[in-house]
């Protein structure tokens, strides 16, 4: 006998569940302002946003610097002493031990980056300040070389266009005494970078992204991005980011894996389940069940017995090796059937004698994330749900479950 059982009252849901992720109400749009901004939202921006890191790094960061400045000025200053006259401490020095202690994953901070952006800044000032008399063309006209030329080598350093100003700025820099002095500085900082950060547990040089991948794949954790998929997004945001590609990737799969944990790891089996239940009882003959299929569209039936309880599951896959469907199958199915040479076999008299069992079933309240490993591990394609006195409710199929992550992964 096939029947369609409707989940009983207890369980909370009498149609079929179409909420896969919640979803918030998409809100009217804001007033037109500053590009389409409120005024309000436009003055919040200028509110710092968040640092964080804990109270261990920014000591780690703040001693380091103390310790990079001290060392350099005090060597700077003998530097000074012995190649009079001369500058002996500039202040872009200063900036460039925040980011090289602070952020010593930053692209702007890695040793090409200080050496490269600094040196060539300062070289480029040197010129111009030599060449161009107008003071104020030339400033405007140094820093402007020196950020293309340290675009075009791939060592943007912020500090280093201040090194081409201050060259235009002081004429005692106007030769080569100047370079040397901010080669033997910034070589300086570099090596207290590497130290320091090593012993304090960070990567200086920052590691590459290929390098990452290799380590991850190794420790059996491959990563789902590739340098191509960064490289797209990357070109795609046509922006100057201050993040290494491997901290970016990192921080992608750290991001998507919470957003996956926040919106699937409180769903329940009853939010996607589909209900009213298709079922058939183990009595019932398979002519009927497949009646059944056909006249709502599924592909399963669960089977239970006298006491309502789930005891087996039956599927078309079942019956097509049976040979019981009552009428031709069009398109795949009569092809699948055709293909199954089953004609001397025994063949079941019922469903009770034809099912699948014991079933894997799920409880109600039972969470979605369990049923993952179900249908991609052991090749579940069809999960009866039951409450807790074991009485059929709903079930889900694999399809129910991939709508559920594509809904929960597309933005």
């Amino acid at each position: 006998m096939a029947t369609n059982l409707p989940p009983p009252e207890s369980s909370g849901t009498t149609a079929r569940s179409t909420a896969n992720v919640p979803v918030d109400k998409p809100s009217p749009p804001p007033p037109a302002g500053l590009s389409g901004v409120t005024l309000p939202d436009w003055l919040r921006r200028f509110w710092p946003a968040p640092l964080s890191i804990d109270h261990k790094e920014r000591v780690r960061m703040l001693v380091g610097i103390v310790l990079a400045v001290g060392m350099v000025a005090l060597c700077a200053h003998f530097w000074g002493l012995l190649h009079r006259p001369g500058l002996w401490m500039v202040a872009s020095l200063a900036a460039s031990s925040v980011l090289v202690i602070g952020l010593p994953s930053s692209p702007l901070a890695q040793p090409w980056s200080v050496f490269g952006g600094s040196l060539i800044s300062a070289a480029v000032g040197v010129l111009v300040g030599h060449w161009v008399p107008n003071l104020i063309g030339a400033a405007a006209l140094a820093v402007g070389i020196a950020v293309t030329l340290m675009l075009f080598l791939r060592c943007l350093h912020p500090p280093g266009a201040s090194l081409a100003l201050l060259a235009v700025l002081e004429p005692a820099t106007h030769n080569g005494q100047y370079l040397a002095f901010i080669l033997f500085d910034v070589t300086l900082l570099v090596v207290i970078g590497i130290v320091y950060n090593r012993l304090t547990g960070r990567t200086y040089p920052h590691e590459k992204l290929a390098e990452s991948v290799a380590k991850a794949t190794s420790q059996g954790h491959a990563s789902p991005f590739t340098e191509a998929d960064l490289d797209a997004a990357l070109k795609q945001h046509n922006r100057v980011l201050d993040i290494s590609r491997s901290d970016l990737e990192s921080l992608l799969q750290h991001a998507a894996k919470a957003a996956f944990q926040r919106t699937l790891g409180e769903l329940r089996c009853e939010d996607i389940m589909s209900t009213p239940v298709h079922a058939v009882k183990e009595s019932a003959t398979l002519t009927e069940a497949w009646e059944l299929m056909r006249a709502n569209g599924v592909k399963a039936l669960p089977v239970f017995d006298a006491q309502q309880g789930v005891v087996g599951i039956v599927t078309t896959t079942d019956l097509l090796q049976q040979q019981y469907a009552v009428e031709p199958v069009e398109g795949l199915g009569q092809k699948l059937r055709s293909l199954i040479p089953w004609k001397g076999a025994k063949k079941a008299q019922n469903v009770g004698a034809l099912m699948s069992a014991p079933v894997q079933v799920a409880q109600l309240d039972q969470p979605v994330m369990d049923l993952v490993p179900l249908f991609s591990v052991k090749g579940r394609r069809h999960i009866p749900i039951v409450n807790s006195e074991n009485r059929l409710v709903g079930i889900i199929s694999q399809t129910d479950v991939i709508k559920t992550l594509a809904s929960a992964l597309t933005p």
